[in-house]
């Protein structure tokens, strides 16, 4: 599925975290939020919605901005994210739900500030893509 090919390869792009398995964890996430559709083709929109509709928003909104990151805890994000997408996003990364949750807590807040250089989340998986490629 290319939702899945490109969620891949993202986070392959995005892996230079301070984790391991940093760049698998994110690219699962994205390549999970990729094939429940919705969000115009755009993962990291749905994502970035998600958090803070979930009472993360102004953690959402230091990662966008140009200050400093707020930072998530595991458990804030299990909380945000429904129960299968973090079931799917631990079973592609080879981890359980609580370590996908702990990693993406740590890799998040990063991975949104080098996706988002102007403040401003890209239209489409494709662009996020074609600008860390560039």
């Amino acid at each position: 599925m290319a939702g899945n090919d490109l969620g891949g390869l993202l986070g392959t792009l995005l892996g230079s975290g301070s984790s391991s398995n940093g760049g698998d964890i994110l690219g699962a996430l994205l390549s999970a939020l990729g094939k429940q559709g919705g969000n115009g083709g755009n993962p990291l929109g749905g994502l970035l919605d998600t958090l803070a509709k979930s009472g993360l928003a102004e953690q959402k909104e230091s990662w966008l901005g140009s200050g400093e990151n707020q930072s998530v805890t595991g458990t804030q994000i299990q909380q945000a994210l429904p129960d299968d997408t973090l079931q799917q996003v631990a079973e592609e990364a080879g981890v359980s739900p609580d370590q996908a949750a702990d990693a993406l807590a740590q890799e998040l807040p990063q991975a949104v500030d080098r996706l988002t250089p102007n403040g401003e989340v890209p239209a489409s998986l494709e662009e996020l893509i074609r600008q860390q490629t560039v």
